[in-house]
Parts: structure tokens; C-alpha cells; sequence
């Protein structure tokens, strides 16, 4: 290989005012791989990639060539053996074979079953993918990345079915999907009908237009080209984890989102239901020491600054007595706080994934001269990281499902929400109209099959192959379940914002408490709300009597899966922070013998410097 791989075509849409991502210059991020599967982000191969790849395809070809030279034919995995349980039982000596091998590997893995998964997840699939392939360890040939990186520009989207992985030996039968439709036999070479021909009916499926049409219909509608396989790019393309770390990762990327709006909204619910400040003082959460609980419990000092809602602060003793509010307002940042280093611990896993060679086997050519055989054959297809990663994930999720619940109970509530009424709907004639009592039944069953969904996939194993792939994964059902799960539980938040927007306008309607402001936070979460129109272009205003529901609804999961709720709040906190008069700094005292600790001086809400 002398040249860099080029890329010829681009893909049109959101990601076109995105900087390209180059592919081989620096690991790529989490926002990365959002970016390409949501917003169509351009991918270019990185001028140096060539190099990176060439040694241990330079060493794969010298082997290939070998093996025409009449002399024995020594078995090499996955380039002229079967595979799994197969391996070694038959060692071909024709280079012919090798190439026919991956190709009969990729129509024979691609079996899936189940409705097609989201573009996003095939984006995200391949991407992660051809970084794998770029790490340089799979021998393959650049055209391979080359087709991968033209397809995500085109706009190529394979039909991948979500079920069929188990995690272990990689995610084989997504990733055929994948392979089936970028690929075609080489010429010369037999095919399934016996007559060398490229048939249509063996290119998979993939999406054109919102139509399912054949692989070979979408590649010739986008302009690039099906390739013929060599040898060991079968299993290179076939077996990974990328598929199960596409899953996971925009799980991941979206529960990030669904956290941070998770803490808006039960602030909002904190104000409404004219909760205690004392909970979140930082010296009380100082005294645990456990990162994401403090800097959660600051977050909603943040949040709840500047409201005459809230009873008590660190300025300011409680005036109703005793200053205790219900757990799921009270212990926000001890459940919210575990959760934020959970996602942080999952963010480091599925980033590192995403940058990982994962199949098998993997060719080292500067391994020592007295170890001839360079490729290794090893286990990093299996996909364990993954499945914790997306089972913790999924966890974590549903914690913040089940305490938001308990919230939207007790708004409902009027023997519990203090002065709110009943359902929140003051309503002309009592017991005419629902209110908002059906959204919190929505809410808890969305949090009961998140229950269920959470129970950890990685537990499970069933053996294969004929035992030799004796314990798997199941990273792809724990992908699949993440998704679902925070896909669950952001309609519970939307609810949530729905119900605390509806309260705050109530308490600021009502005369006991309409001289009671709600913070700048608060304030613009309902702005936005009442300024979004529903899913059927009516107004989501406060409801004085019973609607229909369900377009309010999917307007505000709209506004909590885009974080266009965190960006309304950052606004407006950035600018009460900038009219804010300026202070003269505080002298903090000289510490006490024995090195008493500084906290140091707060920010309006009690927020530490």
C-alpha cells in the first residue's frame, strides 16, 4: 500500500457545519461518535493511516502468497481454517480459498432476526468499527475502512435486525449485516448459486429513502462500490464488539443528558412542593466525602438560588419545623450523586471500547523474530466491559426513574404536596376532571418494565460452537435494555417537568404564595415549557380543566432528549450570574491549629468557590 485511503463522497445533513472527523489522527470521544451517528458528521481518514496499516497487512499478504508456493500450508486462524469450533480441523493450501473463505463467513453469520435498529445504532456501529479495523492490528486492506468511511458519508444505512449477538465471539451476526452489503464475491470465485455471479439477493438490505431495498440497490444509489473480501477480512469486519458498544454508548451519551435534566427538574419539584434547603447545605455532604453526591447537592443549590419557595439555607435557619422533607426530595444528591460516578466510570469504559481492536485473531508484526506466527489469537471480541458497562448503566438509569416517580406521587397527592391540589387541576367542580393523575400512572408503570429490563444481562451465558465459545457476554441484550431503559425513564423526567411546571404556576396563582418568586432556574424551565408547542401544535399552557395529554407529552420528552431544558437553565443562570453586582472578595480566616478546613467562599445559593 503506497497511498493514504481517500474518501470521495460526503454526506448531506446537520453534521455538514461539523468540523470532519479524522479518523487515525487521535482516539475518538463520546461526543464523537454522537456526532457522526445523529448529526451525519463527515468522516476523513487520517493522511498517516496508511503507515499504521501497512505492516500488518505487508505480513498477512506474505503468508497468503505463501501458501502458493506448493509448500505445506501451515493453519492460520480465520485465514485458511473454519472457525470457532472448526479451528485447525482443515488448513486449505490454495490463497483462493482465503478470500472465498471471508466471504462465505459473512453470508452464512448473517442471520438476524427482529425489527431493524435505529440508523443512529448502524451509524454508531460502523464508525466504532472502522476505528477498530484503523488500530492497525487486523491486516486488513484499506480499501475496508475506505468503503466504511464512504458509506457513512453517502448515507449508506444496512438493515442490522437487533437480535443475534451474544456478545462473544463479538457481535457476529449485526456486523454481518454490516459486511453483507459493502461486500461482493471476487470475481472467478464461487457463489451460493454456483455461478460466480454477484447475485442481489445475497448484498443484505439496507435502508434507501425510507424504503427497505437490497444492499446492492443502496450502494449503487450512493455511489460506492461493493468490495470483494481477502483474506481474514471476514471475521475482521464480523467479529467485535461494536454493535454492543454502539448500544451502550448512546445510552450513555443520553443518560448523561437525561442526569443533568433529571436535576432541573427535581429542583423544580423541590420549589413546587416549598421543600427545605437544609438537605443540600455543602458542609453536610462535605462531611461524606463522596464526589458525586457533592457536586450534585451543589448543582441544586445552584438550581434552587434565589427562590422565597424554599425553606432554609446556609444563611438562613428553617422556618417550619422539623426541616425534613419526604427521601425523594431530600436525598436527591444521595441517589443522583451515585449515579453521576456510575455514568463516569461507564463513560471511561465505552470510550476506551470504542477505540479498541477487537477481533481475532490480531497480527503483531513486531513481535519477537523467533515467534514466526504474528497473528495472536486471544478474546478481546468478548464483550464483558460492554455488558457491564450498559447493565451498571441501565441500573442507574432506572434509579433515577424510580426517586423522579416518587416525586410526581407526591405532587399529585394533595395530602402530601402542601397546599397543591388535588391531581394538580383546580378544578371548578371536584372530581370532574383527572388532572394530571394519568401521567404519574404512565410514570410508574415506564419505571416497573425498567425494573425488569435492569436485571443484569452479564450474568448470563449459554455456551456455543460446540462449547468452544463456552461463556459469552451478552452485551447486546444489555446494549439493547440501556437504551430502552433511558428511553423509559425520559419520559418519566418529561413528566415531571410537565407536572412541576403546572405546580410552580399554581403556587403563583395562589394568593398565600403568589409574592413567593421561584428561582431563575424554575423560572426559565417553565418558560420554555409554555413557550413549546405540543406534539399537535396547541399550546403546553396550565391546564384549569382535563385534555388530551399524550402531544404535551412527547413535546416535553422532545425538550428532555434534545437537553434543550439544561440549555434553557444554563442560559439563565449564566445571566442572573453576569447582572448579579459585583462583591468584593471575601478574607477568609486564618485556619484554626490543626488545620480546621476552609470552605471557602459561597456563591449566591450556597455553592462553594
Amino acid at each position: 500500500m503506497t497511498t493514504a485511503p481517500t474518501l470521495a463522497h460526503s454526506r448531506s445533513g446537520a453534521g455538514q457545519d461539523l468540523p470532519p472527523l479524522v479518523v487515525g489522527r487521535a482516539p475518538v470521544t463520546v461526543p464523537d461518535v454522537v456526532d457522526v451517528a445523529r448529526r451525519g458528521r463527515r468522516i476523513e481518514l487520517d493522511a498517516g493511516l496508511a503507515e499504521r496499516l501497512k505492516p500488518a497487512q505487508e505480513w498477512l499478504e506474505e503468508v497468503v502468497a505463501g501458501m502458493g508456493d506448493g509448500a505445506e500450508a501451515r493453519p492460520i486462524y480465520s485465514v485458511n481454517t473454519g472457525f470457532g469450533s472448526l479451528a485447525g480441523r482443515r488448513a486449505f493450501p490454495d490463497p483462493a480459498d482465503a478470500a472465498e473463505l471471508s466471504r462465505r463467513l459473512v453470508l452464512s453469520n448473517a442471520c438476524g432476526v427482529g425489527r431493524n435498529v435505529d440508523e443512529e445504532v448502524v451509524r454508531a456501529t460502523m464508525l466504532i468499527r472502522l476505528v477498530s479495523l484503523a488500530q492497525g492490528h487486523s491486516g486488513v486492506r484499506p480499501e475496508i475502512i475506505v468503503t466504511l468511511a464512504d458509506m457513512l458519508n453517502a448515507g449508506v444505512c444496512p438493515a442490522i435486525p437487533e437480535y443475534g449477538s451474544l456478545g462473544a465471539s463479538g457481535d457476529l451476526i449485526p456486523l454481518a449485516h454490516i459486511a453483507i452489503v459493502m461486500t461482493r464475491p471476487k470475481a472467478g470465485t464461487a457463489s451460493p448459486a454456483g455461478d460466480g455471479l454477484d447475485d442481489e439477493r445475497d448484498s443484505g438490505e439496507a435502508l434507501l429513502d425510507g424504503r427497505v431495498v437490497s444492499g446492492m440497490e443502496a450502494m449503487a444509489a450512493a455511489g460506492v462500490e461493493r468490495i470483494p473480501l481477502g483474506a481474514k477480512d471476514g471475521l475482521a469486519l464480523l467479529n467485535g464488539t461494536s454493535f454492543s458498544c454502539a448500544q451502550a454508548l448512546l445510552a450513555l451519551h443520553d443518560a448523561e443528558n437525561l442526569l443533568e435534566t433529571a436535576q432541573v427538574t427535581a429542583a423544580m419539584s423541590i420549589e413546587a412542593l416549598r421543600g427545605f434547603g437544609d438537605a443540600f447545605i455543602a458542609e453536610l455532604h462535605e462531611a461524606r466525602g463522596q464526589a458525586g453526591q457533592t457536586a450534585v447537592a451543589a448543582r441544586l443549590r445552584e438550581l434552587i438560588a434565589g427562590s422565597a419557595l424554599v425553606d432554609g439555607s446556609a444563611d438562613a435557619d428553617p422556618v417550619r419545623q422539623p426541616p425534613q422533607d419526604a427521601y425523594s426530595l431530600r436525598c436527591v444528591p444521595q441517589v443522583f450523586g451515585p449515579v453521576k460516578d456510575t455514568l463516569a466510570f461507564v463513560h471511561g469504559i465505552l470510550e476506551r471500547e470504542a477505540n479498541a481492536a477487537t477481533d481475532n485473531p490480531l497480527i503483531f508484526p513486531s513481535l519477537p523474530a523467533a515467534r514466526t506466527l504474528k497473528a495472536v489469537s486471544g478474546g478481546n471480541f468478548h464483550a464483558e466491559y460492554v455488558a457491564f458497562a450498559a447493565d451498571f448503566l441501565s441500573i442507574a438509569a432506572t434509579e433515577i426513574g424510580s426517586i423522579t416517580e416518587r416525586r410526581l406521587f407526591r405532587l399529585d397527592d394533595g395530602s402530601l404536596s402542601r397546599g397543591l391540589p388535588d391531581m394538580l387541576v383546580a378544578s371548578e367542580q371536584v372530581g370532574m376532571d383527572c388532572g394530571y393523575m394519568l401521567p404519574q400512572y404512565l410514570a410508574a408503570a415506564l419505571v416497573s418494565d425498567c425494573k425488569t429490563l435492569a436485571h443484569p444481562d452479564s450474568v448470563d451465558s449459554i455456551p456455543t460452537c460446540a462449547n468452544q465459545e463456552d461463556h459469552v457476554s451478552m452485551a447486546n441484550n444489555a446494549g439493547r435494555h440501556a437504551r430502552q431503559i433511558v428511553a423509559n425513564v425520559e419520559a418519566v423526567v418529561a413528566t415531571e417537568l410537565l407536572m412541576a411546571a403546572q405546580a410552580l404556576d399554581l403556587r403563583a396563582a395562589d394568593p398565600e404564595t403568589a409574592g413567593l418568586k421561584a428561582s431563575p432556574a424554575a423560572r426559565a424551565a417553565v418558560a420554555l415549557v409554555r413557550a413549546t408547542a405540543a406534539a399537535d401544535g396547541r399550546p403546553v399552557d396550565v391546564i384549569t380543566r382535563d385534555v388530551v395529554m399524550y402531544p404535551r407529552l412527547r413535546a416535553a420528552i422532545g425538550l428532555v432528549h434534545s437537553g434543550a431544558v439544561v440549555d434553557a437553565v444554563g442560559a439563565a443562570l449564566a445571566g442572573a450570574r453576569a447582572q448579579a453586582p459585583a462583591q468584593a472578595p471575601v478574607q477568609a480566616p486564618a485556619p484554626a491549629s490543626g488545620g480546621a478546613h476552609d470552605a471557602g467562599a459561597r456563591r449566591p445559593g450556597g455553592t462553594t468557590a
